[in-house]
């Protein structure tokens, strides 16, 4: 895979550098840049397959640099040293990244699922589903890449009513009726969708409260949802579910 460095750290260049040559060695690096400006230039000049950007440097941050394509033409794995700073909406995209220090393991698992990504030839780029959501203001309107058995689905969240735990797996059932089985464990979601009108009520479930119909009190609190479905409320979790409604 070709592949860009972009980023405003010297040190942090050679790091990835090296962990790439040593741990990466599908990866060919053909040059690296340390600002957006510069960083476009490399990509028109080389049309890598794969870019590593880091997300705030001078100048211009990394959505100011996808931002100038109609069409992302290369696959993203962002770095950065902040920790929430867009985590969430890149969550939300499935897109992947990376927090410095670099971890090796987590350097090759994104790698490899760029390289499956490019492999399949899809024209889906994740990065234009996260330049999406940052665009849009209404919480509920943001999209959600859900990664599944057979490939992937892209959602909005006003359309998911609440999601189960499904071992290492989670299940998310939707408005139109349909369920959608998800590769990824339900305490990733609650982190991802934490800011997005969704509350863990329980272990195994997690509820946008928008669709919430009514709650009935008891050792084990019943809440039901708007497609009938009645999803228990633990009672760590009753205080938070109560203050969401400012009762």
């Amino acid at each position: 895979m070709k592949a860009v460095i972009i980023d405003d750290e010297a040190a942090s260049r050679l790091t990835l550098r090296n962990y790439l040559t040593q741990y990466c060695p599908e990866i060919e690096l053909l040059e690296e840049a340390e600002d957006i400006k510069k960083g476009k230039e490399i990509i028109k000049r080389h049309n890598p397959q794969l870019v590593f950007l880091d997300i705030e440097m001078p100048f211009g941050n990394a959505f100011d640099l996808l931002d100038q394509y109609d069409n992302v033409p290369f696959e993203t794995i962002f770095v950065t040293a902040f920790s929430n700073y867009a985590i969430q909406a890149i969550n939300l995209s499935s897109c992947s990244y990376l927090l410095k220090p670099v971890d090796i393991d987590e350097l090759i698992d994104a790698v490899n699922k760029a390289k499956e990504s490019i492999s399949q030839q899809s024209s889906f780029k994740t990065a234009s589903i996260l330049l999406e959501n940052l665009s849009i203001e209404n919480k509920q309107l943001k999209k959600i890449v859900l990664p599944t058995m057979e490939g992937f689905d892209v959602v909005q969240l006003k359309d998911i009513i609440h999601c189960q735990a499904n071992d290492n797996l989670t299940d998310f059932h939707l408005k139109d009726g349909n369920k959608k089985t998800v590769c990824k464990t339900l305490k990733f979601f609650e982190e991802a969708l934490s800011d997005f009108d969704f509350l863990r009520v329980h272990k195994s479930h997690l509820i946008n409260i928008n669709f919430v119909e009514s709650y009935h009190k008891g050792k084990v609190g019943d809440i039901k949802m708007s497609n009938g479905n009645s999803i228990p409320l633990s009672t760590k979790k009753k205080d938070l579910f109560i203050k969401k409604f400012s009762l």
